[in-house]
């Protein structure tokens, strides 16, 4: 070691001591690999690669938002609206809601920060099913917060188990319905039961990612009036197709909001994104035909791994669970043939991979490098 590299290790180390401890313990969030990645990493060409791997929209987004985000960019130069003003009220006519029930976020997973900022503090904890979203977990670690994970049966959320396991260190319940990454979910007449027994002074958060995806979803924006402890998470990346503007919402009492609005930096979701949402958000032939076509590549996937006599988890989502044996050593394989998808290790699935729902000729692709690679094996 240099010699000047020692007054640098020991300034460091003195940085690193001063930091929260709970942080030496926290597993970074791992996302899919972009495209350009594998490209550079492979020596591929971007247009030989197939990404299936973050349950992105496979049509891309609607051209309603293209055209509103080009029109935005021309205003670029000017701080975008602080308080989302426009957006919110779409947000609210759509669900019969008033504007002061509507928060935006950067993501949705903005709004799990949030909740984490007005709610959580060391030696807490957060309560959820096992293999759901990991983001809970990890956003609840970053303020000194532990999580409950409740066992899932059929990689399902057992709603009577997670409400037993609450106890009076827990702050927030989270319930992704469907759920990210297994498919499932849980009905309306369950939820019911649940938020009636959860103590009202815990916040559940009803993560509903990919609601859009069901043709006959459950009502939660009623829990609002008697339940002011629930608040709704949704996002404009899936069926809207624009994961990478990185903007979502959440959908609660008026007083949870106000609590909530408290917790978000000044100007949290920009000009474009907020644009191109609205427009996104009023397509709904865009969204219909996004749904048609993930209805039917994930009908034609389902009865594929049938055929392949591969166990799979049967999703309501716009993504599928599959067993392959060594999830990480197909996923590796698969990548080197230019198809990205996701291995399950970090939900503590090693024999599974996750596939997203793509169009029919990707969803065909994927099927030959799978059949590829489990014939290598």
């Amino acid at each position: 070691m240099s010699p000047r590299a020692k007054p640098i290790l020991t300034f460091m180390n003195q940085i690193f001591e001063n930091a929260n401890q709970w942080l030496n313990d926290l597993v970074s969030y791992v996302p899919g690999k972009p495209i350009e990645d594998v490209a550079r990493e492979l020596g591929l060409e971007p247009s030989q690669i197939v990404k299936l791997a973050s349950n992105e929209n496979p049509l891309g987004p609607s051209p309603l938002a293209v055209k509103a985000m080009q029109e935005a960019l021309l205003k670029a130069h000017y701080y975008p609206d602080g308080g989302g003003y426009h957006l919110r009220i779409g947000i609210a006519e759509k669900y019969r809601l008033s504007i002061d029930n509507v928060i935006l976020g950067t993501g949705s997973n903005e709004i799990i920060e949030f909740l984490g900022h007005a709610f959580l503090k060391p030696g807490d904890n957060i309560v959820t099913a096992e293999h759901a979203f990991v983001v809970y977990k990890i956003l609840a670690k970053l303020f000194g917060a532990d999580t409950i994970g409740v066992s899932d049966p059929n990689l399902t959320h057992d709603l009577p188990a997670m409400a037993a396991a609450i106890n009076d260190r827990t702050k927030i319940v989270y319930i992704a319905n469907p759920n990210n990454p297994t498919g499932t979910m849980v009905s309306e007449e369950e939820l019911d039961r649940f938020i009636d027994r959860v103590p009202k002074n815990v916040v559940i958060a009803l993560d509903e990612a990919y609601y859009e995806f069901l043709p006959n979803p459950p009502n939660t924006l009623k829990y609002f009036r008697n339940h002011p402890n629930v608040i709704v998470l949704r996002t404009f990346s899936k069926i809207q197709g624009l994961a990478g503007l990185r903007i979502g919402y959440g959908l609660a009492h008026e007083d949870f909001i106000r609590l909530l609005q408290k917790t978000r930096q000044p100007f949290n979701v920009n000009s474009i994104a907020q644009a191109g949402a609205l427009a996104g958000l009023r397509d709904d032939e865009y969204q219909a035909k996004t749904r048609a076509i993930v209805r039917q590549g994930r009908e034609f996937l389902e009865t594929e791994f049938g055929k392949r006599k591969l166990e799979y988890v049967p999703s309501v989502a716009n993504f599928i669970l599959v067993k392959v044996g060594n999830g990480k050593e197909v996923f590796q394989k698969l990548l080197r043939r230019g198809m990205i998808v996701r291995a399950m290790d970090e939900y503590k699935l090693p024999d599974w991979i996750r596939v997203t729902v793509g169009t029919p000729d990707q969803n065909q692709r994927f099927l030959s490098d799978l059949d590829h690679v489990l014939r290598e094996r």
